[in-house]
């Protein structure tokens, strides 16, 4: 039983008002290696990928979307992309929207 004259512990400052942080349940995409992203891909698209990524351009994801072709979309170090069309040459300006 507690005495109800005694003064109740108080939260540090910091953590007043906050609930105990739970783990993150939600897990992110897996890693895929660079063969499986290649996969699908056209032998003019798997030949401009290997082209570019000498001059530091890296393979970051491949749209799939159904019925259409796949569209490899690669980044450089600044964070600029391209998008390697089916014939293999290369769309510095696609219309595609990413995510932030």
């Amino acid at each position: 039983m507690t005495d109800p004259h005694r003064p109740r512990d108080t939260p540090d400052p910091d953590t007043s008002g906050t609930s105990p942080r739970t783990p993150e349940r939600r897990k992110g995409a897996p890693k895929m290696d660079d063969a499986m992203l290649l996969t699908g891909l056209t032998p003019q698209q798997q030949a401009t990928i290997h082209t570019m990524e000498a001059f530091h351009w890296h393979l970051k994801f491949v749209r799939r979307p159904l019925f259409k072709t796949p569209i490899p979309v690669l980044f450089n170090r600044e964070g600029r992309y391209v998008v390697v069309n089916e014939d293999g040459t290369i769309d510095e300006q696609p219309a595609l929207k990413l995510r932030d």
